[in-house]
């Protein structure tokens, strides 16, 4: 016997992310009614993560659902959603859920204005498209963003797939998104640019070098904050940074030239963040700059000295 409450849920978009909350939404015994998937790779993962759900036309899956599930880019979110309404496909009382970032639930004014409900439900999360993606869903955050009476609906699917719900309001959603996207996807090239430098001289296999280091300095930063911060800026150690500086400027006049301005860029804001916090000292705080090529005119204060003294 079914549960109560169980929905008719339709998946618009088979990519990486609405495969697998499809998949998580059946496991909580809600009815995947239809799923959309256009490429070879979007049929496939349907059909691993999917089995038995039918692939639809979009406006087909709309009539048949209860629960729209719009997990499709962020450029094209707003296009379809309009489009749908210029159809007359969204319904009274239906539930219209995005899983986009960057976008609350102003995207999602045309199916307001058909009477259907609009939530935002951004899992916090990268997708691998695959079932172990399942299994993270269990450490996970969803941002969520919905009309105050809503909120409960939203929060309630969001726990109903294993993860936690984490209300956003709609007009800090694109903050909300440059930070989980500032967080992961730079780390992602940080660990690429390291890896490519160890490449370069020897290391054959950097991942095995880097992964206990990176894991760690992850564990203390989520667990201590800017406390855990070592190396030689939080040393004030300008003498090796002017090193770095000059080893990768070479590296980088044979290159792709892309890691210096990393560097001296992540540099930058590591020492400025440190001497807000007294952790370095106005000179060692100008050492580090000169060390980068400064001066660096968004320095810790318009004086020179730092914003807590030292």
């Amino acid at each position: 016997m079914a549960r109560p409450g169980r929905l008719g849920v339709g998946i618009i978009g088979a990519g990486k992310v609405g495969a697998v909350l499809g998949a998580a939404l059946r496991g909580a015994e809600h009815a995947v009614v239809g799923v959309s998937a256009v490429s070879e790779a979007s049929r496939e993962r349907a059909e691993i993560l999917l089995p038995g759900v039918p692939v639809l036309e979009i406006q087909e899956i709309v009539e048949r659902s209860e629960l729209v599930l719009l997990a499709v880019p962020d450029d094209v979110l707003g296009g379809l959603v309009d489009g749908l309404a210029k159809l007359g496909a969204w319904q009274p009382g239906q539930l219209v859920a995005h899983t986009s970032g960057r976008y609350g639930v102003g995207v999602l004014q045309p199916v307001r204005a058909a009477g259907a409900i609009p939530l935002a439900l951004h899992p916090a999360m990268t997708f691998t498209g695959m079932s172990l993606d399942l299994t993270r869903l269990q450490d996970c955050t969803f941002g969520v963003t919905a009309d105050a009476a809503m909120l409960p609906i939203g929060q309630a699917l969001v726990m109903e797939m294993g993860a936690e719900p984490v209300v956003i309001a709609e007009a800090d959603r694109t903050i909300y998104h440059a930070a989980l996207a500032h967080s992961s996807n730079h780390m992602a090239t940080l660990v690429a640019q390291g890896s490519q430098l160890l490449r370069e001289i020897g290391v054959e296999q950097p991942e095995n070098m880097l992964g206990p280091l990176l894991r760690a300095t992850l564990e203390n930063a989520l667990a201590s904050g800017e406390s855990a911060l070592t190396g030689p800026v939080a040393r004030g150690d300008a003498g090796t940074v002017a090193d770095h500086v000059q080893a990768l400027r070479d590296h980088d006049a044979a290159g792709s030239g892309d890691i210096l301005p990393a560097y001296i860029a992540m540099a930058r804001a590591t020492a400025l963040r440190a001497a807000k916090r007294g952790l370095l000292t106005d000179g060692q705080f100008s050492g580090i700059d000169a060390a980068l090529g400064g001066p660096d005119t968004s320095g810790p204060g318009t004086d020179g000295t730092t914003s807590e003294g030292n």
